[in-house]
Order: C-alpha cells, then structure tokens, then sequence
C-alpha cells in the first residue's frame, strides 16, 4: 500500500510540474548529462524562510553589475522568478510547491489589488506595477523592475538544490508551439488568433528586454501553450538528454554549444548562473540522414532521431518512441533466407488484422479508414513495460483489476497478441524482462537466446542487419513518410481514422516527416552485393555546402544521388533554423559607418532618469483603463501602406543590441511559422540568406502584412530591426488585439478561479467588454466561460451571472450560440443545487437569450434541459424556476408547440421522478389556454396515459415498469385534480364521467392496481364530485360507483390484504404524522362511503347503494364509524384518510407557487391580451373545494369551437399517441426519444393563390408561413399567413412572373422571393426593400424580366408532375435570370443560382452584388440552369472541426452536381447523379448530400468519400419527385398527389438501394383521399407539422 501510494503521489507531482537543471556540480562530471558550458557551484543559500517575491543569492554584490547601467542582476532575477521557493530539493518541498501551486493563492494578491483599482477604491502598487509590465499605458522598456511576474513569462515555483543539481520547478504546461503546429495547426483558427499569440509572445520579450535580458533560443518548443492558447515563454528549458546519442555508450557533444539566457554585459559576477541556464538546440536532420544514409549511423540512432522530430517521447507512455518490430519470433532469423523476419513493407496492423479485414473497415466505414488507433498506443506500451511499471499505473492503463495471467508471457505472444509496433526498450535494455510484481512472471525470452541480455544483443543485431537495412525504409514510409496519407496509404492499407476535433489542442499527434518515398540505406553491407554494378558514376560526390560540410559523400550513380539529393532538400523542413550566428550576420556589414556604431553605443548606455522619460501618467485609474481599451472604430480599415510607413520609420531606430536583435530575428521567424504552418529558414535557405541577402521563396505565400513586419525583423542589418516594443506599438496588431489582451491577462495569473471570475464580472460590469467592441468581447468570451461553471459560493455565482449577461449584451447571436450557449447548457445540466441554475433560469436572462438566438435554438439547447430539472434530483428552488420558465414561455410558444415541446416531454416523465412542480406545470398551463385548450389537448393525453399504464399493468412486465406504470398513473390523477377546477360542471360530466364510462372509476375497479393509486383516484373522484354538486352526482357519479360498493360489500379481504406498495405502508406511522394512508383495498370504503353520506346525504346515499348495511357495518366494526344524524359525517377516523398524492418521489413539495411568482415579475410577464384571462386562472386555488360557479348555460357545447380561437384547428396527438414509454431511458425528453408518427392525415386547407402554389417557406418560430403563387392577372404574389387563425395577414405584390422561391431571411422580418429577378421586401408593410438584377450576357437573347407572358404562365399552370414544380423550363429560360436561391446565415448572404450554371452572391444587409462563380458547360445541348442550391455546413454553426464547413453544392436541370468551395470559388467536385431535372438539395449532416429528382429517386452522397461517391439510393415513387424536406432522421418527399417516408438512420450502415413508401394524404374530418399535385413542403419539426402546397393553390396542414 505504501508502495501505492507513493506512486500515486509521484504521478501527481509528474501531472503537475516540470524540472529542469539549472546548474552541475563539478564533482559530476562524467555524468552523461552534464551541460556543455561550464559550471560553477550553485550560488543560491537555501533558506527555509526566504520569501516567494525574492531569490537569495549568495555572495552577490547587488551594485556589482547593472544591466545597460540599469539595474541589478539580483533585481532582475527577482523580476523573472517573483515566485520561486528557494530550498533544498526533497519531497516535502515538492508537495509544498505542489500544493501552493494548485491553491491557485501564489498571485491571488496581484487580482485582488486590480479588482480593488477596477471598483474605483485605493488598490495599491500592485496593480499599476502588473498593468505597465503588460503595456498599460505603453511598454516602456525603462521601467523599474518590480516583484511581480509578466503574465506570459513561465513562473518559477521553485529552485531546488540537491547534491549536484540546482532544479528549476515549472507548471507542466499541456502543450508548446511546437506541437500546435505538428498535430493541430488549426488550432490558430484565424488571422486574429495568430496575431494575438504573437503579441503575447513579444509583450514577454518586451518585458526581458526591458530588463536588460536576451532570451537566446526563442522557438516553438520553448513557448508553452496551456489549454486556452496562453502562452509562457520558457526560460529554463530541461537540460539535454542526448536522445540522438548511442544507448551502448552515451557521449557529450562538446561541439554542440546551447544558448543562454544571459546577461549582456562581460564579466557580471552572475554570469555563472546565466550560464547554466541551457536550452536545447534544434535536431539537424539533413546531416544525421548522411551519416544513417553512408552507414556511419545506425538504424536504431537514425530511428530515434526521427522519432524525436515526430515529437515521440521516450518515458511518455500515451506517446512513446516506437520502434519496428524486424523478427516474428517463429524462429531465429537469419541473413541467408526470409524465414524469421517481419515483413517491414507492411504495417503491423496489417500484418495483426489481414487484407480482407482492413479492406471491410475501409469501404464500410462512415469515415473511411484502416487504422483506428495509434501505432503505439498506451495499452500496448504499458502491456511491454508491465513488470516494470507500478500497479497503480497497470490498473489504470490497461485494466482496472490487476490480473497477472492476463499479460503475455513471452515475446513470442507478445508479438502475436499486439497489433502495435515495438519500444525502444527491447533493443536496449534488459532489465524489462524481470518482473517487480509477484504473480507476475519474468518475461520469458525465445528458445535461441540464453538470457535477456543474449537476445538484447541479437535483437539490436537484427535491427542493425543487412537485411533489415535494406527493408527499413519501407517502414518509415508506412510510420513517418508519404504512406501516412493520399493514395499511397490507401494502397499500403494505412489511412487513419482523422481526428473528429482538429481544432483542439493536441500535445501528440500523427506527424508525416516526408511527403516523397525515404530513400534505402546505402551502407557498406549494401555495397559489397553491388560491386558487379560497374558504372562511370562510381566515385561521385555531392557539392559541399557553404559552411564546409559535404552534404553527401558517397559512391554510386549519378540517378540515386540525384533522388537522395532531391530527398534532402524536400525534407530540409525537419532542420528549421530561428536564428543565426552574429558573427554570419556581420560578415557583409562592413559598410555600416563606425560613427553611427558609436553613436548607438553611446544611446545604449545612456543612463537611466527616473520620472522624467516614463510616459505614463501620474495615476492609472478605471477610466484610464477603460479608454485604453475602448475600440478604434476604423481599426479594420489598416492600410497595407501604414505598414509600410511603420517599417521605414522603425528601421531609423536603432536596437540596442546585437543580443537582442537576435531574439527579434527568432520571433520574425515564428510568426512567419504561425502562417506558413512550416519553417521559414532551413539550414540552406539560412545560409543564403546570411551570405547573399536572398529571402526564402516561402515569403512570397505571407500576407502582405505579415510580410512587412517579418521582413522588419528578420533583416540583414541587425541595428535596423525594430525593437518589441516598437513591433507592439506596430499598426499590425488592431486595436481588439491590445484591449483583448489588456482583458485577459490578469486572468492568467496564478489565482484562485474565484478572484479571477470576480476580476472579470467586475470589470466587465464597468462597460469593459461594451468599450472594446463587440469582436474583442467575443475573443475574450473563450478565456471567460470556463470560470463561470465553477462558482463554489453564492457570491461567486452572482459574479457569474453578472458576467454571462455582460458577454450576452456584448457579443452577436452568432457567438451566443456557438460560446455562451453551451456554457449555459452545461450550467442547466449539472445536478443538485446551484444558485447560478436557478438565476439563469429566472429573471430576464433566458428572455434575452431567447431574443437573440432565436426560438429555434431556444428548442433545441435549452428547452429539454429546462424540463430535465423538473425530473431528474431536482432542488426545490430549482423546480420552481424551471417550472415558472415553461409556464411564462408556454403562451408565446404556441399550442402545437406547447403540447409537442412542453406537455408531451412532461407526461413522458410521469412515474420517473417529476418534481409536484412538473405537475403544477401542466395545470397552470392549462389554466393559461383556457378551456377548450384542456377539453381538447390534455383530458385525451391524460386518458390515453392512465389507459395505456392500465394495461401495462395486466403485462408481464418487470417489477421496474410495473413501479413507474403504477407512480404516472398517480402523477395523471393528480394532474386531473388539478384541472378539475377549471372546468365547468357539464364538461367535467361529458368529459370524465359519462364519456362512455367513468375513468376514475374504470381505475378503482382494477383489483390488480397498487393501494396508493386507489387512493389518489378516490380522492380525485371525490374532487369531481365536489365540482359537480349532490345532484349531478348522484345521477351520475354513484350509479357507476354501485358495482364497486357491491364488490367491497361482499369482498373477504382483511385489513392487510394489499398490493406490494401497501405492504409498506404503516398506519400506525401515518397516524403518527397526522395523516392515514390506504393500507388494503378495504380501505376505498372508508375513503368513499362516508365522503359520499356528507356530500350526499346518508338518506340519499343509502338509496342509491343497496349494500350500504354491509358497508356500515364494515366501517363500525374496523374502523368504529357511524353516522350521526347531525348532518355532518363522522369524525371517528374518515377525515385521517390523506387525499393528497403519495410522495413516492419523495420530493417535497413546493412552498412557493409558481403563479404567484409570475404575478410578482419573476420570470417572462403575460401577454396583455391575455392579463385578464391569465392572472385570473392563476390566481383560482389549485386545490379548492367549492364548486364551479359558472351557470350551465353560460357555456357552449365543447365541439362547437370558435375559429377566432388561436390554434383552433389544431387537433389533439392523443390519437397517434401510445402513451409513457417507460422502457426507454428514464427520464429522457429528447426528441429522438419522443418518435412523430407521421398519419398523412390533411387537418386544415385553405385557399392560399387563384393559381398554382409553386413555393412555400417557414419561420424558425413555426407561426408564419409564406407561400408564393400565382395570383390575380397571373402575376406572382408572395402571401403571409399566421398560422394561429390561419389567415393572411399581409403579402407581396411587385413580381411580374411567376415566383419560383422564397425564402426567410431573418427574424427582422425580411423576405426573398425570386421571378427571375430577386426581390427583397419588408414582410411587415410588403413593402420593397430592394431589387437585383444580372445582366444579360447576349444582348439578342436578353429576356426582360419585368415581361410577363400570359401564355407562358397558363403553360405553367398546366404543368404535370414530370415537368419542373417551380414553373421554370430549361429550354425556354434564360441565362441571365435567377432561378433558385439558399441564404446563408452565417455570414448574412443570400446564393442565387442563374440560368447559364452560375452562382451570385448578395449581401443582403448592404444591398449589393458581390461575385459571380461561372459554372463550366456541361452538355452541347440546352444549357443547365441551376436548379438547387444548399450550403454544407456554412449556414449552420460552424462547429469545431466541422467537416466541408465551407462546400456550396448546386444541382444543375441536366442532373448533375456541382460542389464549389466558398473560400474561393474554385470546383471542388462535379459529377452527374441522376437521370434527371435536379429538384431539391439538402444537407442533412455536414458530410452529407441529399437529393431528389425528376427520374423519381431520392440520393445521399457522402462527401467525406473519393469523388465520384457511391449513393444510397431510395426509390418507390411512381413520379418524378418534386421536393423533401429533412427532420432528424425522418425524409419527407412529395411526388404528385403522394407523400414518401424514407430515414437516414441505415444509409451510414447498408449500401445499395433503400425504400420510399409512398401514401397518399387523407382529409381527417372525412377521409378522403388528396387528389391535388403536391408542389412544395415544409417541415414544422417541433409542432409535428408539415405543410404542404398543391397546384391548385391550396395550403394544407398535416400530420
């Protein structure tokens, strides 16, 4: 257990920082470790109560050196390391630091001082100190040096000294530059994100700079990333381990020297220590390859090299070197023939799975791929390392129970058993073979060898042989080269399965090395076979390069060297070079004047004047803070030749060292990085540019921006670089760039995440987020929402809240949706109590949140997470705020809404924990409708429920159903009881009594029904019964209740014959609490009869019940009732029976009431139309027991309902509906768990046009619909129909022609409708907003389109089902007309396709034209119009790796696709997929293209496959099929008078052909059959809707 736990706490201490070696002791010398540069003993007097703002150092003379004559090297190392412990290295230390670090407390002072200076109160030096080291108001590369560290400079926990180190303690950061840009380079996922990292990385060398410090080694792998892209400039890198030196015998590289941070001046007393402060240099690839390529390195160095390039990590088991395995262990291999050797040609992947397998992943994958795993997974790694790993680490890494047998016992299993490759350890290192663990034996080594060092020995032999020499090179093609990708992997079976995020943040990866095959080694074994190939070429060498090194010497002909030559230099990306030696640099520099080398000298030394050249004001206060930050508003309108003017006029300046120009050189290389995604200088290319002043060709691909300031820091002429500061004053870096950072960075800081939300609340509170500008508001928003899912108070809640309602009023819908939604999302998901829950989901929040993304977002994320808190371990301030939230959102979402999004989910939730408040829920929406609404939608759910439980109940059902069965169809009475107040007395007996046969009743007469629902339904009959009167009670109510009275009367059950509930019931309990439960079935007579003596009479009761003497006597004798001629029922004992609803929840119930809370502001307020209405059922006692006071004949006959009621023909679901699905997942209210069946079943038509309906559009809020048709005098009209009355409200009338589309263009009310020309109007007034015509390409053929022919349209008119439903023929249209349209939500851009194949853009906001994207000719013939039009991913949210986010696809009259990218414009694909007209395109899913046709066939292509794909085809209509629309998984066509049903659900999964089953549509009022041709269709996915057009002008409503 210690053993354990020691391990655990190591990996803890790994998980959270870094070492690094910062100094040697002498006596170490021989160490394989030790540094190049020299050492010295470490100066540093540990000291157990040396503060954390400062290092001590011993024997250092504070005045003895000065930066520049600035300041103190001991200043300046307190300035780089403020927070380092100064102590001797042991693990109590360790876990101090640990400890300190993860408290988030070491700069909590620093926030607290800014949060102080952001209320406007006295706030101390800190917080001015940290905002002028982070360039508020400039960088002022003259200020005093404080104790507080630079947020983008790397904190020093500790300095840790132990017998011959001096370690350096560091946040283990999760990722560097370096791996964002070999694994993710689209984690920078624009133009601003690249900048903006820039400028963190020069606001930390401004800062070093400042201080007199040059870095030395600036490039990607020392710049540390955290998990939001914040970066930390690495100072104290690990000290070099030589992993491209001989495991047999590691030797130092003295040669090798590493770069320093360093002081800048000769002879400080502290340049020992700036000296051992070593960085790792860069791997040089090209000549390692030499060496492997003539022999003089092995495979196994040469395979480490380039593992290291790959970012493989030697000890990291999720991302371990990895090596070949070169032998298969069925015998000992040998040089003479191929038995015993691995096939190195092949992956071992495929070698493990087989052809035919990986060929089946392949073509039936949805993502076509071999490989689904790594090379060298974790679970392989730790399976090889087993005997040697902790348990701790087998249990978690491999399987959770540690078994010992279930890990191979030889290698020859081993290799059988992994489809992984092998480690490095087997080739070198014994000792893995010996176990650590009993149970576990050692590994046991092949019969061939005598030992684990014997076969060490004769492994690395193997790997070294000539036969796998000559092989290896197939396998670093299929691990590291041209085989990781294109059709060379798909012909070496090796394509991967890509990552689904490739936006996110990855530390390992998959890295492809080369792009061209790896040439095979050239080493003397393989020469000696080839000494009988004579050749002219035999002695060729190649050039030398420039800096004395032969590139290649070797012997061969003169076609091998030139591939090998041509490898080096494709490759020469793996030598990136970030700077370059002065000395180079200064070799062609012999022109520059010494006088104005003397001159800069002497500015460098200038000393410094405290107070008179700062440039900051005496106070930095709120209002200065928030100027500075505030937005420029013509930021984005930076010219190219402000650049331009910047950089002449900073090359005037002179830098102020050589030193520091060099850093400047490394950052102009990493920012060209950033865009390039590949190095700017190699080795080659450096040494060009050093000699002949030549920029690398790769320049040309910068933006012209990025160009000029690379091109300023990368000069020749070290003096004319700009400085950092200069760079970040630069007009490259906007103004969003310099206040986002302003925002952001005191919330990188090591402080608690509570500080950090107030920071921001605070501030954001003060208008920082409005001043910067709604783009910066939302580049901040990402480093922003991670603190608001952590409020550990109240307080910090409110700050949270405060927060997200800041970002909401800051940033467009677009971001809402894509970051603040599921922010919120995940804060409605958590369980239990939460304050920031409950305020977000009462109050204004979610109304604002409403506005903005729309009700259809509002749907989708919001509304099932807001009903989840009703039923799953809901708080009770909780339920009440999500209970208010349905109730006030009922009324604007509308009845079919309401009863599909709201009641249904609701219902299905009985019996699986709802909340009472769940209930109260659908009485007061209820309440809120009125009374036809409860007639006609809930009493039929309601019924259909109970019915539905009941007969569940008679099933063979397991005991879980039986529970939930019995508990919804107590939650149904209950809802019952509810509204039994609400009605009137007629319709309380038509609905519930006399319909048929009493429900209630029909419930007490079940015997198999558990005691608590008996109960709940005695007390619910009793309800109505009250409601109704004595009169209407005994006519009604008793004679249906006779056959029950009968039954108890002669019944001989016993007090505690029950039902399994009842059996855990205890009166005595119960009693004990006041109130009596049910305990026997018995018990209805106590509950019922002497109920029904008070409300009736006992004279009249006894009339209507025969058996009443047995009764009586019953009750005398178990429970000493007896009625007393008083006129009021007995008080022995009845009254203890509870009438309320069992608490088998056990939830408590509500103390507020959600009406009143409505009443009192909270939540969304009532409509006044409806206040009377509303506040009236509101306020009526949920639970009254006076009677109905409306008279009888003050109300109508239910079935004659008003059409001037909202929503009148909507008809109730009951009928489609059966019931809870309790065998589905409890408590679930998603859609797909809520299945629409589709009756075809016409509910509502009305005429819409005088002629044909051709196109038909509706509202993301399901109110509206807009269909366009032809109207009087056979022009095109556009109407507007509010689908609550179904009447046309307004409508358009400006069209010449026939309208062919239309189309919604945003909620402002804005509409798009097309004749040829396109038209946008105001839906509100119908008035024109604006026009847009295209010209005419031939001025003979020009067709004007405000002509409108006559005979045209009545040709229209009489078009079958086999021509174009839009009226738009291919033979007679021209090419400069519109013929379809598709709006692009994000970005606000309508794409309109034209009759000669093209596509024009138009920016609807600005009213104008933007480019045209000419489609190629297809055919000889007619020319192809552009029929259809959808976007892949470009008007959805773009989400994060989203594939073909950026594809438009048209279908063209001659049936052929076409796939555009809208970047650019250029063709993606094009194919033909029908036989026919294209009518319609959809994409269901990013990768996924649906489309109809004319030749009857509906066609998915998925687009992630080689073009042309292989469709899934779905026929079954008899005509051509003239439209669809998606919901989910559900396909809707219409082919004349038919609908076809068809899913998507199985076309990932089975090729070939699908089936469409078509119906046809039927009146529901009388049955008949729809004999009108369908034109269009929409979808009403959360009404559960369609809506349909026809041909003769008919708007139809379905479901």
């Amino acid at each position: 257990m210690q053993n354990a736990e020691d391990s655990n706490n190591h990996h803890r201490i790994v998980d959270t920082i870094n070492f690094s070696t910062l100094c040697q002791d002498p006596a170490t010398k021989g160490h394989p470790t030790a540094p190049s540069t020299r050492s010295t003993s470490p100066p540093y007097s540990p000291n157990d109560d040396t503060k954390k703002s400062s290092l001590c150092l011993k024997g250092l003379d504070a005045s003895a050196c000065t930066h520049f004559r600035r300041f103190s090297c001991l200043r300046t190392i307190t300035a780089l390391a403020p927070l380092a412990h100064v102590d001797f290295c042991s693990y109590s230390v360790l876990e101090k630091l640990i400890h300190d670090f993860l408290s988030g407390m070491l700069e909590d002072y620093v926030l607290h001082s800014l949060n102080l200076l952001v209320e406007g109160k006295a706030s101390g030096r800190e917080s001015v100190n940290f905002l002028r080291n982070v360039g508020m108001p400039s960088f002022n590369e003259s200020n005093i040096p404080g104790c507080l560290r630079h947020p983008n400079i790397v904190p020093v926990l500790g300095l840790l000294k132990s017998s011959h180190y001096v370690y350096s303690v560091l946040p283990k950061a999760p990722n560097t530059l370096e791996s964002i840009l070999y694994y993710c380079p689209n984690a920078l996922e624009s133009e601003w994100h690249i900048r903006f990292l820039a400028y963190q990385l020069l606001s930390a060398l401004a800062f070093l700079h400042g201080l007199g410090v040059f870095h030395g080694n600036i490039c990607p792998a020392n710049v540390m990333l955290t998990d939001s892209c914040w970066s930390w400039l690495n100072l104290l890198d690990e000290s070099i381990l030589g992993s491209g030196l001989s495991s047999r015998g590691r030797e130092c590289n003295p040669s090798s020297a590493s770069a320093k941070v360093a002081c800048c001046i000769d002879g400080c007393p502290s340049q020992g220590l700036y000296a051992d402060l070593s960085l790792s240099t860069s791997t040089d690839w090209a000549s390692q390859f030499q060496r492997w390529w003539t022999g003089e390195l092995d495979n196994f160095e040469y395979l480490l090299i380039l593992n290291r390039l790959a970012g493989r990590r030697w000890g990291d088991n999720t991302f371990h070197t990895v090596m070949p395995w070169v032998i298969d262990f069925s015998r000992k291999p040998d040089d003479i023939c191929d038995l015993g050797w691995r096939d190195l040609s092949k992956s071992k992947w495929r070698l493990a799975k087989g052809d035919e397998q990986l060929d089946f992943t392949y073509s039936s994958s949805e993502i076509p791929h071999h490989i689904s795993d790594e090379c060298l997974s974790e679970l392989a790694v730790c399976s090889y390392k087993a005997r040697r790993l902790p348990l701790s680490v087998l249990c978690l890494a491999v399987r959770s129970v540690y078994e010992p047998n279930e890990y191979p016992s030889n290698m020859q299993r081993l290799y059988q058993w992994t489809p992984d490759e092998c480690i490095p350890e087997f080739y070198c290192d014994p000792q893995i073979f010996y176990s650590l663990h009993s149970g576990m034996a050692d590994l046991a080594v092949p019969s061939w060898a005598g030992s684990p060092e014997e076969f060490i020995k004769l492994h690395r032999d193997a790997l070294e042989s000539e036969w796998v020499s000559s092989q290896i090179h197939n396998w670093i093609d299929i691990t590291f080269g041209y085989k990781m990708s294109g059709q060379a992997a798909v012909e070496a079976k090796n394509v991967m399965l890509p990552s689904s995020e490739p936006t996110m943040l990855r530390s390992m990866g998959r890295r492809q090395l080369f792009m061209r095959p790896h040439p095979a080694r050239r080493d003397a074994a393989w020469k000696k076979r080839d000494k009988t190939n004579k050749s002219a070429m035999d002695q060729c060498q190649l050039n030398e390069g420039e800096n004395g090194k032969p590139l290649i010497h070797e012997f061969g002909n003169l076609t091998e060297l030139e591939d090998v030559s041509a490898f080096i230099e494709h490759a020469e990306h793996l030598s990136p070079h970030y700077c370059c030696d002065p000395d180079d640099l200064l070799k062609d520099m012999s022109s520059i004047d010494d006088s104005m080398i003397k001159t800069s000298e002497k500015s460098m030394l200038k000393p410094l004047e405290i107070g008179k050249n700062c440039g900051f004001p005496l106070e930095i206060n709120l209002n200065s803070l928030l100027e500075h930050i505030e937005e420029v508003e013509d930021e984005h309108s930076m010219e190219y030749q402000e650049l331009l003017l910047w950089q002449q006029k900073s090359s005037n300046s002179r830098t102020l060292s050589n030193s520091l120009a060099k850093d400047l050189f490394s950052v102009g290389c990493i920012l060209a990085e950033l865009y390039l995604k590949k190095p700017l200088f190699n080795s080659t290319s450096l040494v060009t540019y050093v000699e002949c002043g030549i920029l690398p060709g790769l320049m040309q691909s910068l933006p012209p921006q990025a160009s000029v300031l690379v091109e300023a820091c990368i000069q020749k002429d070290w003096t004319r670089r700009p400085s950092a500061k200069s760079i970040l004053e630069s007009p490259f870096f906007p103004t969003t760039v310099k206040s986002s950072y302003l925002f952001i960075a005191p919330l990188m800081l090591l402080a608690n995440d509570g500080s950090r939300l107030q920071y921001a609340a605070n501030f954001a509170k003060q208008g920082a987020l409005k001043a910067m500008g709604t783009f910066a508001a939302e580049m901040c928003a990402p480093y922003c929402l991670p603190l608001v899912m952590r409020p550990q108070s109240d307080a910090e809640a409110e700050c949270a809240y405060v927060l997200l309602k800041e970002l909401i009023k800051c940033v467009t819908p677009k971001a809402v949706k894509t970051l603040i939604l599921p922010t919120i999302q995940k804060i409605l998901q958590t369980t239990g109590y939460s304050h920031l829950k409950v305020s977000l989901l009462q109050g204004s929040f979610m109304q604002e949140t409403w506005n903005l993304i729309g009700k259809k977002a509002y749907l989708e994320k919001v509304h099932p997470l807001v009903i989840s808190n009703l039923h799953v371990a809901p708080h009770k301030r909780t339920a009440i705020a999500a209970s208010v939230l349905l109730i006030s959102t009922s009324e604007e979402l509308g009845v079919p809404i309401t009863i599909n999004q709201t009641i249904l989910p609701l219902i299905h939730c009985f019996g699986k924990g709802l909340y009472p408040d769940g209930i109260d829920v659908l009485v007061r929406i209820g309440s809120l409708f009125g009374e036809n609404f409860i007639v006609r939608q809930m009493i039929p759910l309601l019924k259909q429920a109970i019915r539905s439980c009941i007969n569940i109940s008679y099933m063979n059902k397991p005991e879980p159903v039986q529970s939930w069965s019995a508990l919804a169809i107590i939650d149904c009475l209950t809802t019952l009881e509810g509204l039994v107040v609400l009605l009137p007395k007629e319709v309380l007996i038509k609905e519930l009594i006399d319909d048929r046969s009493c429900l209630i009743v029909m419930v007490l007469m079940q015997t198999n029904l558990e005691v608590p629902v008996l109960q709940v339904a005695a007390a619910t009959l009793m309800e109505i019964c009250h409601q109704i009167g004595p009169d209407l009670t005994a006519l009604h109510v008793l004679p249906q209740l006779k056959e029950l009275f009968d039954e108890l009367a002669f019944s001989q059950e016993i007090a505690n014959d029950s039902g399994s509930f009842g059996r855990r019931l205890k009166i005595s309990k119960s009693k004990m609490d006041g109130e009596a439960q049910m305990e026997s079935r018995m018990d209805l007579v106590l509950l019922l009869y002497p109920s029904f003596a008070s409300l009736l009479g006992i004279e009249k009761l006894r009339q209507c019940c025969t058996t009443w003497l047995l009764l009586e006597q019953f009750l005398l004798r178990y429970h000493n009732w007896k009625w007393e001629y008083t006129g009021e029922s007995s008080r022995s004992g009845a009254e203890n029976i509870t009438v309320k609803r069992p608490s088998f929840n056990k939830a408590p119930s509500s103390e507020y009431n959600p009406a009143k809370l409505l009443l009192n502001g909270v939540g969304w307020s009532i409509p006044q139309s409806q206040g009377t209405r509303g506040a009236k059922n509101l306020m009526m006692q949920r639970w009254s027991n006076g009677s109905h006071q409306t008279p009888l004949d003050s109300h109508l006959a239910t079935s004659n309902i008003s059409k001037g009621e909202p929503w009148f023909w909507f008809p109730s679901p009951a009928a489609g509906w059966d019931g809870p699905d309790f065998l589905g997942r409890i408590g679930n209210v998603k859609d797909e768990f809520l299945p629409w069946k589709i009756r075809a079943s016409i509910i509502y038509s009305i005429r819409a046009h005088h002629g044909a309906l051709k196109t038909l559009a509706v509202s993301q809020d399901e109110c509206t619909v807009f269909t366009a048709g032809v109207g009087p005098g056979f022009k095109g009209t556009v109407q507007k129909w509010e689908l609550s009355r179904i009447n046309c409200t307004s409508g358009y009338h400006g069209h010449e022609e026939v309208v062919n589309d239309v189309c919604v263009l945003s909620t402002s009310g804005r509409i798009a409708s097309c004749d040829g020309t396109i038209h946008v109007w105001n839906s509100r007034t119908g008035k024109v907003i604006s026009v847009f015509t295209e010209p005419s390409v031939d001025a003979a053929h020009h067709v004007s389109p405000t002509l409108a022919s006559k005979g045209n349209v009545d040709h229209i008119n009489m078009l079958n089902s086999n021509t174009l439903s839009s009226g738009l023929l291919t033979s007679g249209f021209d090419g400069s007309l519109y013929t379809c349209m598709h709006h692009l939500v994000y970005p606000d851009m309508l794409v309109v396709g034209t009759g000669n194949g093209s596509l024009r853009f138009i920016d609807v906001a600005q009213g104008q034209k933007l480019h045209l994207w000419r489609g190629e000719s297809v055919e000889s013939g007619f020319p192809s119009l552009v029929s259809a039009i959808c976007s892949c991913g470009s008007d959805k949210m773009p989400a994060q790796g989203a594939f073909a986010s950026h594809l438009i696809a048209a279908g063209l009259s001659s049936g052929h696709c076409r796939l555009f990218d809208s970047r650019s414009g250029n063709t993606v694909a094009f194919w033909r997929a029908h036989g026919g007209y294209v009518t319609k395109l959809a994409a269901p899913e990013d990768h996924l293209l649906l489309s109809s046709s004319l030749d009857r066939t509906l066609r998915i292509w998925d687009l992630r496959r080689n073009f042309p794909p292989q469709p899934i085809v779905y026929k079954g209509h008899t005509d051509g099929i003239s439209g669809f629309s998606v919901w989910g998984q559900d396909i809707i066509s219409i082919s004349r008078n038919k609908i076809g049903l068809s899913t998507l659900s199985r076309s990932s999964e089975e090729d070939g052909e699908q089936q469409i089953i078509p119906q046809k549509l039927y009146m529901a009022d009388h049955g008949g059959k729809n004999l009108s041709v369908l034109s269009s269709i929409c979808i009403l996915p959360f009404s559960r809707l369609l809506v349909v057009g026809t041909e003769d002008g008919h708007l139809r409503i379905c479901c």
